[in-house]
């Protein structure tokens, strides 16, 4: 993958998300992370960037090449960093508009139906502005409006960006709820010990090519993960229990 044919941003990069499961990549910024979505999600061309080889498939369904609408309507949705959600729009508009690219429109109230119990917030707020909540439930709104397509991978790019740790543990249990009901979670998160823990399978990447990969809960216990993700020395306790957040009934209410 390159930007402009001059920069090469990702090298020989192969990665798996099982379905059913949720895939971490880790990494420092500019190691290729964001670049690596959008090559999944075909919006790479928005940003000068092309793929130089290789293929993207789902299930056997070779997706490079194709439009990112239709990437959508092949149920891969992609929430990108920093949330973009239609400020001006009010919340319930902004989740039709996550619709419009669902691969059953027959399943939109269905899907409508799901968001809403995840984010109950979000029915609190159906006819207030996007832009006026707050930045957890703004991500909230981005993370909706994209299961109202209906994926069956769910890209997220740092979704707890800017979120104050009681948030962003939320987020997290979002995501796990998001998994159990059956949607596959490709997550980009700097969170690294966040995204260990909610993650099957991680995968390290740096400059642009993968160094480290397996299952989270072995990569959270070698040294270098720890030292330079964790924040942990060779001398401390790596005692650390990499299990999924309770339910997220707790935070119905």
């Amino acid at each position: 993958m390159s930007y402009g044919k001059a920069v090469q941003a990702l090298r020989e990069v192969s990665l798996e998300v099982p379905e059913g499961t949720v895939t971490a990549v880790l990494g420092a910024n500019g190691a290729g992370k964001s670049t690596l979505l959008r090559a999944i999600s075909g919006t790479l061309p928005f940003h000068r960037g092309a793929i130089d080889a290789g293929t993207v498939t789902l299930g056997g369904r070779t997706l490079s090449g194709l439009k990112p609408h239709a990437v959508v309507a092949a149920g891969v949705v992609q929430v990108p960093e920093g949330r973009r959600i239609f400020g001006r729009l009010t919340v319930e508009e902004n989740l039709r508009a996550g619709a419009l690219g669902a691969r059953d429109r027959s399943g939109v109230s269905a899907a409508r139906e799901r968001v809403l119990e995840l984010f109950p917030v979000l029915a609190e707020r159906a006819r207030q502005r996007a832009g006026l909540l707050s930045g957890g439930e703004q991500q909230m709104l981005a993370m909706g409006r994209a299961l109202m397509a209906r994926p069956r991978v769910l890209l997220l790019d740092e979704p707890t960006l800017g979120l104050a740790p009681l948030m962003a543990e939320r987020i997290g249990e979002c995501i796990a709820e998001i998994n159990r009901q059956g949607t596959a979670v490709l997550l980009i998160e700097q969170n690294a010990a966040l995204a260990l823990r909610l993650a099957t399978t991680a995968y390290v990447l740096e400059v642009g090519r993968v160094t480290l990969s397996g299952p989270a809960g072995e990569l959270a216990a070698t040294d270098e993960v720890r030292r330079r993700y964790l924040g942990l020395g060779d001398d401390e306790d790596a005692a650390l229990e990499f299990k999924r957040p309770p339910a997220l009934e707790r935070w119905a209410g």
